[in-house]
């Protein structure tokens, strides 16, 4: 009879071994199915005859971030701009070259994994907050900038994270969201829809793991929350017809914003357009400059 009991712990015992190899083996693939694109820049900021520097800017977990910095007249404000997933500095340029012509020092940087950056094992939206605050830090000590009067700027990804980086830095003076999600949850839930796998099981475990690995519960870093803990004003952008994400996301995050702090413009044009903005730069401007001050005396 014993060895029937040894028989049945060691059955147990595959199981759960064959299981866990099994949940490795997914965890693994999530992983895999989620790392972000790696595109290197096809343009620099001369291919608009506009001067820059290249910079290498450390951050967390002893990695350095690749960026431009495009000087303006000492004592200008300044604004950090961030691309979305996948994405980098150069997909910013069309934004970039209008704020550096109207007089805006700028530094345009590339999360890790992203462009010119340099590698980590993972991407997340809480990382690409983590790169703008160690980018906030490093401009603030740079000659001729005005520390008072920076900035945050993203796109995507990038627009959800300035709005957590301003949740958590002070003196950030302004932030402009692009095409920014209302919460992580409701984001991916699109995708994996979109991709034809089923919340149950599989999805709700793949939300679960995501959670897990970043760190970070999903409501705390929900640009619907922490819009609320941003001191600063806050513009969002959003595209009418954005199919990646809603313009109701961007009509949530405005409802849970601070009252009088928050502005939204709708534009016609989809997720990564930046055309449509062109026509409304004199509201983007007229925002950045009674936030930050004008940027030419």
């Amino acid at each position: 009879m014993d060895h029937w009991f040894a028989d049945g712990f060691l059955g147990v015992g595959l199981a759960l071994a064959a299981s866990g190899l099994l949940l490795l083996g997914l965890n693994v693939l999530i992983r895999r199915g989620l790392r972000a694109p790696r595109v290197e820049p096809d343009a620099t900021p001369a291919d608009l005859g506009l001067a820059y520097r290249q910079v290498s800017i450390p951050t967390c977990r002893g990695r350095k971030l690749g960026a431009w910095l495009l000087p303006a007249d000492p004592g200008a404000p300044a604004l950090i701009l961030l691309h979305g997933w996948g994405g980098n500095s150069a997909m910013m340029l069309p934004l970039a070259a209008p704020l550096h012509l109207a007089g805006y020092t700028l530094l345009c940087v590339d999360a890790r994994n992203h462009g010119m950056s340099e590698a980590d094992n993972f991407s997340s939206m809480p990382r690409f907050a983590e790169d703008l605050a160690q980018a906030l830090a490093w401009l603030r000590q740079q000659p001729g900038v005005d520390a008072s009067r920076i900035g945050l700027v993203g796109h995507s990804v990038g627009g959800a994270a300035v709005l957590l980086a301003a949740s958590r830095e002070a003196g950030v003076g302004a932030v402009v969201s692009l095409s920014a999600f209302a919460h992580p949850r409701s984001m991916m839930r699109r995708w994996l829809a979109g991709m034809g796998i089923p919340y149950l099981p599989l999805g709700w475990y793949m939300l679960r793991y995501v959670e897990h690995a970043i760190g970070h519960r999903f409501d705390a870093i929900a640009p619907v929350h922490t819009v609320a803990r941003v001191a600063c004003p806050v513009l969002l952008v959003h595209g009418d017809a954005d199919d990646t994400v809603p313009l109701a996301d961007a009509r949530a995050i405005l409802a849970a914003g601070r009252e009088g702090r928050v502005e939204l413009l709708e534009l016609p044009g989809g997720h990564d357009e930046f055309a449509a903005l062109e026509a409304h730069l004199p509201r983007l401007l007229a925002f950045l400059a009674q936030h930050l001050g004008p940027p030419r005396a």
